[in-house]
């Protein structure tokens, strides 16, 4: 298979530029935090991030990067980490707050703080960060990008397979920002209903797995021409890859959904122990005035 498709190492090094670039960002501005208050950001979610911004350079700037025209499984796996692992763990980084202090103040209140404050933008992203639309972001990604014709496009073009790439990552920012909340909202959904959300969105990665683990010809005939790495046919790598997408999918989508009950349950019972407790205090118990002081 011709590797003309591959961003070039010129463009691996600059992704690999703006990512270091994003993270420093972070840092400037969770250190200028950290120096007023050391609770604003706990260091697990400077942590979170970091891995987060980390998977994103394995994806694009890595050595990982020129084994996804080899082996199917090796494109699914990076198709799971610009979606599934890394925009949680950036959001898990609580990232709006150390960006907003880490970029020069000229620049935030000359650019940055008009554009969040206006009306139009706030609109947009309250738009943009409905659950729905979020859900049917992340669904379209998946299942237009897994037709073989765009597949194959994506894979013989370097610019449609860095377009494929963002699509994926903000696809999958989208979709975690209403499960992850990392600025509540408003119009922050009950955290019952993102249980079903996470469950609803299991629904076509299923399809999509199962299809491909189950199908007895190559969906993807480009990976014929293949070295066949590990000695694994062109079938044999796609039943890995739709293997793969199953079970990671299934994992993630549970321990959150797992998180959220727990969450969910314990916001209920937390809420429920005042009632209690003044139910059972003395002073609002019913007064029964005895029957002997009635009669007198």
């Amino acid at each position: 298979m011709p590797h003309s498709h591959h961003v070039a190492y010129g463009s691996q090094a600059l992704l690999a530029i703006i990512i270091a670039f994003t993270a420093v960002v972070y840092l400037r501005g969770w250190l200028c935090l950290r120096s007023t208050s050391l609770s604003v950001i706990p260091a697990w979610r400077v942590s979170s991030f970091l891995l987060g911004m980390s998977l994103i350079w394995t994806v694009v700037a890595s050595p990982l990067a020129a084994l996804d025209h080899e082996l199917l499984t090796v494109h699914m796996l990076q198709h799971l980490l610009l979606m599934t692992i890394a925009p949680p763990l950036i959001w898990l980084g609580a990232p709006l707050l150390p960006f907003m202090h880490g970029f020069p103040r000229q620049l935030v209140q000359g650019v940055i703080d008009p554009l969040r404050r206006s009306a139009r933008v706030q609109r947009l992203g309250r738009a943009l960060t409905e659950p729905a639309f979020c859900w049917l972001a992340a669904a379209a990604a998946l299942v237009s990008w897994h037709i073989p014709a765009l597949f194959t496009l994506g894979l013989q073009s370097a610019g449609w397979h860095l377009a494929e790439h963002a699509s994926f990552l903000a696809a999958g920012l989208l979709f975690w920002w209403p499960v992850v909340q990392p600025r509540p909202s408003a119009s922050k959904w009950p955290e019952l209903s993102i249980i079903l959300y996470l469950f609803l969105a299991t629904l076509p990665c299923d399809i999509l797995s199962g299809f491909l683990v189950f199908c007895d010809r190559v969906v993807y005939t480009m990976y014929f021409s293949s070295s066949h790495p590990f000695g694994l046919s062109a079938l044999e790598d796609q039943q890995c890859a739709g293997a793969l997408m199953w079970t990671c999918v299934t994992v993630v989508y549970l321990v959150a959904g797992t998180i959220l009950t727990a969450k969910s349950l314990s916001s209920l019972s937390s809420r429920e122990d005042p009632l209690v407790q003044s139910e059972l205090r003395p002073d609002a118990l019913p007064q029964r005035t005895p029957q002997s002081l009635e009669a007198i």
